[in-house]
């Protein structure tokens, strides 16, 4: 598979070293502004920044190669993105976080804010913890999380930082060197906290993941997600 990496960071590197370990072939490394043809990779993997991830997805649409993207920070765009495919029949996966075990991850969250939806007892707080490298906060994944939390309860909305109420979740961004990712759900009463918590301990899962994605979409036409990939129902 032949296999363009639009993004060259530390992202970026981690993907080639999985996926050359895995028998694939690197044929684009694109930083921000250089100049490429699209064309000759099989799939594109996007871990960009948020200015340039919608012109390089639509790019790869329009020219008939399948994008798997993992950029935050774009997403006010993301519905255009979806027309352009649409319009195209090219294929695509995003997601906030392509760890196989923070898609388990995800999936857990939502069974126990159906578990907790029914016990007004218990307000909602999360935690995500990043290197300080890191362009956004919150992160695409505790968006996620709170989203999934807010689908299944009488939540209404989360803030970065904030208070917790009856239908807000606030979201604690902490900085600090070098951490990959530790995302941290808690419900909170009087009487007790239940917590639920995934630590990365390197971005070797997120390149995992994001080359498995790469390889699953091949030949496919449309807009799917990791529940897809993993056979999540």
């Amino acid at each position: 598979m032949k296999i363009a990496l639009l993004g060259y960071g530390r992202m970026g590197k981690e993907i080639e070293k999985i996926a050359l370990s895995r028998g694939h072939e690197i044929v684009i490394k694109k930083d921000v502004d250089d100049i490429i043809d699209i064309s000759l990779a099989d799939v594109a993997i996007d871990f960009s920044v948020p200015t340039a991830a919608f012109n390089n997805i639509t790019n790869c649409f329009n020219n008939n190669v399948p994008v798997i993207s993992g950029t935050t920070g774009w997403l006010d765009n993301y519905d255009e993105a979806l027309e352009v495919c649409k319009q195209t029949k090219g294929a695509f996966i995003y997601a906030s976080n392509y760890s196989l075990g923070v898609n388990i991850f995800f999936e857990l969250n939502n069974q126990l804010a159906k578990m907790m939806s029914a016990l007004d007892s218990y307000n909602v707080t999360m935690e995500e913890i990043h290197h300080t490298k890191k362009l956004d906060a919150p992160s695409g994944t505790a968006i996620t999380l709170a989203e999934g939390v807010i689908e299944n309860t009488d939540k209404k909305s989360w803030s970065l930082e904030g208070e917790a109420t009856s239908e807000n979740i606030p979201i604690n961004a902490v900085r600090t060197p070098d951490i990959p990712g530790t995302h941290t759900v808690s419900y909170v009463s009087e009487v007790d906290t239940i917590d639920i918590k995934h630590t990365a301990h390197n971005r070797q899962g997120f390149a995992l993941g994001a080359v498995i994605a790469a390889e699953w979409i091949l030949g496919k036409e449309g807009v799917f997600s990791m529940r897809d990939v993993l056979n999540i129902r």
